[in-house]
């Protein structure tokens, strides 16, 4: 059990290190490119900053494969299935569509016709749904075409529901990093625990789409220096929807029956597997419900589902009073909860020790969400142990001379009209909270 752990480690390892080291270089070609847009009204950033973080992201994922495909346990993945290269096939796809997004804007029908078409590469050579278990009903198989077209519609939403969500720095990066430690959580039980060598690329998938978001997060946390763009974006998403379709749509029920000594036990540990397409959604919950909040509440006003808006959940954070670090980690403790909370009561859904703890951080982030509504302060006793926004700050008002006054107001507009230039460090801080008085402004920059 040690062996493939510690290659597990180094595969994400490298492919994180690899992805870190390529960000900075393709900061500079991705500005020396030009691909960087000015900044529109709905942007959160204040700079123009560079996107094509996506080309760092392949390349940490085929470092992370190609070292994979070497190491003594995890080279039997490439040798008895053709789904690492199903993935690899679909991710250069998408990459490509991403890239060209990028530098010079793809229309949203064109975008969807692309992650169909990477879908569907990825479907020919195997990597595809075969049969879903259902509850009180068995394993259904399904037909060639059914398989296909439910393969495509994940894929396709995944992608879309991380790329919704990529709206704040280092928001879609850590987001999809918690995901994929909790899938790989399950996968890895599922292969080394039941000894289901159908969940092994899905295993080694996750560990490399850590690998990707962990060696970008450094450049991308707020202020970020570089942004992912869609070719980062639809390139995690499709990595997590390729893990998702493989341990879900390729490990068979009947074999878990066996490895698990009975009915009984094998029924308790398919929890998730029962409802195969809920768990990887139940990973990614937040951004699916960003995605279909958009699509219902873009159709109701009359607008397209792909026209961009300022109603996403990290925007809402923002405009009720939230900073820019807090609401990203408060979008991090939701996905974590949601995450963990299915992958642990996957593991013993008997226990009510486990749906009471989900219940007791459940509200600890309501608190969390509601603390802007508030405005505590601390005691005198205790001021110097807590930020300084909850301290009783006692003002001393002074009466300026006419003078005074009038130089304070121009300088004042002075700096209001003054232009922000596009530093070669990337977007700087969005500024105080007071900055989101107009709402127009608050946008994703994806």
């Amino acid at each position: 059990m040690g062996q493939p752990v510690r290659e597990y480690l180094l595969t994400l390892c490298v492919t994180a290190a690899v992805t870190y080291l390529l960000t900075g270089p393709v900061r500079k070609f991705a500005i020396a490119a030009g691909a960087m847009p000015e900044i529109r009204a709905r942007d959160v950033h204040r700079e123009p900053t560079p996107r094509l973080g996506g080309i760092a992201m392949f390349g940490g994922l085929c470092a992370g494969l190609l070292v994979a495909s070497h190491l003594t346990n995890l080279k039997s993945v490439f040798e008895n299935s053709n789904e690492p290269r199903a993935l690899l096939s679909g991710a250069a796809l998408i990459w490509i569509l991403g890239v060209l997004d990028d530098k010079w804007g793809v229309d949203a029908l064109v975008k969807l016709g692309g992650q169909m078409i990477a879908a569907g590469v990825m479907v020919l050579q195997g990597l595809t749904i075969l049969w879903i278990p259902i509850p009180g009903v068995g394993t259904v198989s399904l037909t060639p075409m059914q398989g296909t077209l439910l393969t495509v519609a994940l894929v396709v939403i995944t992608i879309n529901a991380v790329n919704f969500v990529d709206g704040l720095d280092g928001l879609a990066s850590g987001m999809v990093c918690i995901a994929a430690a909790a899938f790989f959580m399950y996968a890895y039980r599922m292969w080394f625990g039941y000894g289901i060598e159908a969940a092994a690329p899905a295993t080694l998938f996750s560990v490399v789409l850590m690998g990707m978001c962990l060696g970008f997060l450094p450049h991308n946390m707020h202020p970020a220096r570089i942004f992912m763009g869609d070719s980062g974006s639809m390139l995690i998403g499709l990595v997590m929807a390729a893990g998702a379709v493989s341990v879900t749509g390729q490990v068979d029920p009947d074999l878990l029956n066996q490895k698990a000594g009975g009915l009984r036990e094998a029924t308790h540990a398919m929890v998730p597997v029962y409802i195969p397409l809920l768990l990887p959604l139940t990973v990614i919950a937040v951004p699916v419900a960003d995605l279909i909040l958009a699509i219902v509440r873009r159709t109701w006003k009359g607008q397209s589902p792909f026209a961009a808006d300022r109603g996403h959940l990290h925007h809402r954070l923002l405009e009720i009073g939230h900073s820019h670090s807090r609401a990203v980690l408060i979008m991090y403790f939701w996905s974590a909860l949601i995450a963990f909370g299915a992958v642990a009561y996957s593991v013993n859904n008997a226990s009510m020790w486990i749906v009471l703890g989900i219940v007791l951080l459940s509200a600890v982030g309501l608190v969390l969400l509601l603390l802007p509504r508030f405005s505590p302060r601390a005691p005198r006793w205790a001021e110097r142990m807590v930020p300084p926004r909850y301290r009783r700050v006692v003002r001393t008002v002074l009466v300026p001379s006419a003078d005074r006054a009038e130089e304070d107001a121009a300088e004042a507009a002075e700096r209001e009209r003054e232009p922000v230039p596009a530093g070669i460090n990337g977007a700087t801080a969005i500024g105080d909270r007071s900055r989101f008085v107009d709402h127009r402004r608050a946008d994703s920059h994806h």
